[in-house]
């Protein structure tokens, strides 16, 4: 059962966060420190150098040695399916838009593990689930956030060069205004057919060379070397290394929190995105995510404290990665921010009952 005390330390490390927050909500609404191209260059500080650091020190301290892979298949498993029913449900309302589809699975699969839920379920379960989140929380940064930023940037790319076809064709047409009146179906094809071919192309090499030259991609690649070689041949980084990257990592969470509070301080109202999204956002959060973590852990064969672990750690609160990512592309940040402000608030209590229901 979950104690005073473990609540307590639950609590003490939910409650800086908001300090971060309302510190920079504080410091654009009512005493005017900054303006909207400071603000974003935090959020860009903390996207480019703190998350790809904090990256690199949580993947190289996992052992990949030692890996539960069934809890690897289900997370797996997990995210693949709210993607698909993502896509499907853009796909019936004719609205296939890269942008909600990033938006639905962060909000349904990627929780605060590493600051909410690592002390909650130690707690409870002890060093085990320590262990196992923190190979959740790896997988996490190693794949989903670099999928995200995949996605995020095929989304930039591809609304750039689908408007240069659009350019070139009015532009060209004054020159070849009488061969498109008598113009057949072949040449419509080549006006149409051969710019799209050709876009597709230009926008795989536009995402690659972005995502190459991301710090966040870079971070988790080399964590991931790291880790092997750490762990394989017992080597530690010096200590001025381990330092250096520890003091900018842990400030990391801080000024991602204080963005987000720069962020709230920019719009109209605390829940941005208005209550039928902020509704929606939860029920994403704390049920369809642990659902759809259930029923892939129970198919693999994940049972006892492992199965209830997996399923408690995806109705954790929306993680604050994801937020940082889609300030800085642009991609509702105003619903990803509700989820973080309002999620927080209710771990505690939602985490009690799913802790209760799995105890039955």
């Amino acid at each position: 059962m979950i104690s005073l005390t473990d609540a307590y330390h639950t609590v003490a490390a939910i409650i800086p966060l908001y300090v971060a927050m309302i510190l920079g909500y504080i410091s654009v609404r009512f005493l005017n420190l900054l303006n909207p191209d400071q603000c974003s260059g935090i959020n860009k500080f903390v996207a480019k150098f703190s998350i790809p650091l904090l990256s690199f020190e949580v993947i190289s301290k996992c052992n990949p040695y030692k890996l539960n892979m069934r809890l690897i298949c289900a997370d797996v498993l997990q995210k693949i399916i709210a993607l698909i029913g993502v896509v499907v449900i853009t796909r019936v309302r004719s609205n296939v838009n890269l942008k909600w589809i990033i938006t639905g699975v962060s909000l349904s699969t990627l929780p605060n593990t590493l600051i909410v839920g690592i002390p909650l379920l130690k707690a409870v379960y002890g060093q085990e689930a320590q262990v196992l989140l923190a190979q959740i929380v790896e997988l996490q940064s190693l794949i989903w956030y670099n999928l995200s930023l995949f996605l995020l940037e095929l989304s930039t790319a591809r609304d750039v060069h689908t408007m240069q076809p659009a350019t070139t064709a009015v532009q060209e047409e004054p020159e070849d205004r009488q061969a498109v009146r008598r113009g057949t179906d072949e040449i419509r094809e080549t006006i149409s057919s051969v710019p799209r071919r050709t876009n597709i192309t230009a926008v795989l090499l536009t995402v690659g060379k972005k995502l190459l030259t991301n710090p966040n991609f870079d971070a988790t690649i080399v964590g991931l070397a790291w880790a092997f070689i750490h762990f394989g041949c017992d080597v530690k980084l010096p200590k001025v290394v381990e330092d250096s990257v520890s003091i900018m990592s842990d400030g990391g969470l801080g000024m991602a929190m204080y963005s987000l509070g720069l962020f709230m301080a920019s719009q109209d109202r605390i829940v941005a995105c208005g209550t039928r999204l902020a509704l929606l956002a939860m029920f994403l959060r704390f049920i369809v995510g642990p659902a759809i973590m259930a029923g892939p852990s129970f198919a693999i064969g994940l049972k006892g404290a492992p199965f209830q672990i997996a399923v408690l750690q995806a109705a954790l609160p929306q993680g604050i990665v994801p937020f940082v990512f889609a300030k800085e592309y642009n991609v509702h940040p105003e619903i990803l921010s509700t989820g973080i402000i309002i999620g927080l608030l209710v771990a505690l209590p939602v985490a009690l009952v799913y802790y209760l229901l799995l105890r039955l």
